[in-house]
C-alpha cells in the first residue's frame, strides 16, 4: 500500500488517502486498511486513541481522530500519540477544524451558493444509509453543509463541480445532503444506485481537498491534497 505523506511532525501525521481503502476495519471485511498501514509504519501507535464496538465486537482504530468514507480520497489526519489524539479530538468536538471538499454532483445545481441545514438520521430501508428530511429514523443529529458552485457542465447528462464545507461531521454527511438536494454525488453506489457515472470514472466523486487545524504548538496548519487525476479528466470539458 503506497500512501503519500502530506505533513508530519512528532505528534501528527496527515496523509493523502486513496479512494477504495477503508480507514479502519468494520468487523466484516478483511481488506487492508489505513490503520494497517499506520501500524506497520509506526508500531508505537497501537494503543493510541479509542476503540469502537460493532455488534458487540471491539474494533481498534489507533490514531484515528476522524474518518473518510472508503471511496472518498484526500486529506486524513492521524494522531501519533495519546496527547495529540485528545488535542485533535477536542478541536473536532468544538468544530474548530475547517474542512473543504470537492465534489462532482449529478445535474445542474441552481444556486451558486447555499447552506443545507438538515438533521440526519438513519434510513428505514437500509442500515448502511443515512437520511435527511422526512422519513429519517432514530436520533436526528444536527448537520450543516455549505456549498459553492465552481463549474456547471452542459453535457447529455449535466453535472456540477462543487466546493463543499461541512460545518458538522456526521456519517455520510455530504453524500446525504447532496442526495437531499436531488443532486447526488456522481458514482455514489449507495445513494444514487441508478445515477449518472461517466465511463472514465470508477469511483465516487468526493475528495477531501484540505483540512485546517492547530498543532500542539498552537500553530494553525492547513494541509491540502491535489485534485485526483480522474477528476481532472472529467472536468477537462467545456463548461457552460
Amino acid at each position: 500500500m503506497k500512501i503519500k505523506i502530506l505533513y508530519e511532525d512528532k505528534d501528527i501525521l496527515a496523509i493523502d488517502k486513496p479512494s477504495g481503502i477503508s480507514v479502519h476495519a468494520d468487523g466484516r471485511s478483511n481488506d487492508k486498511t489505513i490503520v494497517d498501514w499506520f501500524l506497520k509504519k509506526y508500531p508505537k501507535v497501537k494503543n493510541v486513541g479509542e476503540p469502537i464496538f460493532v455488534d458487540g465486537k471491539e474494533i481498534k482504530k489507533p490514531g484515528i481522530v476522524h474518518r473518510l468514507d472508503r471511496e472518498t480520497s484526500g486529506v486524513l489526519v492521524l494522531a501519533k500519540n495519546q496527547k495529540s489524539f485528545l488535542f485533535l479530538k477536542k478541536q473536532f468536538q468544538n468544530r474548530e477544524i475547517k474542512k473543504i471538499y470537492n465534489a462532482i454532483v449529478s445535474g445542474s445545481v441552481k444556486n451558486d451558493h447555499g447552506i443545507i441545514n438538515k438533521p440526519i438520521g438513519r434510513s428505514p430501508s437500509d442500515f448502511r444509509r443515512r437520511l435527511a428530511g422526512r422519513g429519517a429514523r432514530g436520533e436526528l443529529r444536527d448537520a450543516i453543509t455549505e456549498y459553492k458552485v465552481l463549474k456547471r457542465f452542459s453535457t447529455s447528462k449535466p453535472f456540477t463541480y462543487l466546493e463543499v464545507k461541512p460545518k458538522t461531521g456526521r456519517t455520510h454527511q455530504i453524500r446525504v445532503h447532496m442526495k437531499y438536494l436531488n443532486h447526488p454525488i456522481v458514482c455514489d453506489s449507495l445513494y444514487d444506485l441508478k445515477g449518472f457515472c461517466p465511463k472514465n470514472l470508477s469511483r465516487m466523486a468526493l475528495h477531501a481537498k484540505s483540512i485546517e487545524f492547530k498543532n500542539l504548538k498552537g500553530e494553525t496548519l492547513k494541509v491540502e491534497s491535489p485534485i485526483p487525476k480522474e477528476f481532472e479528466k472529467i472536468l477537462d470539458r467545456k463548461s457552460s
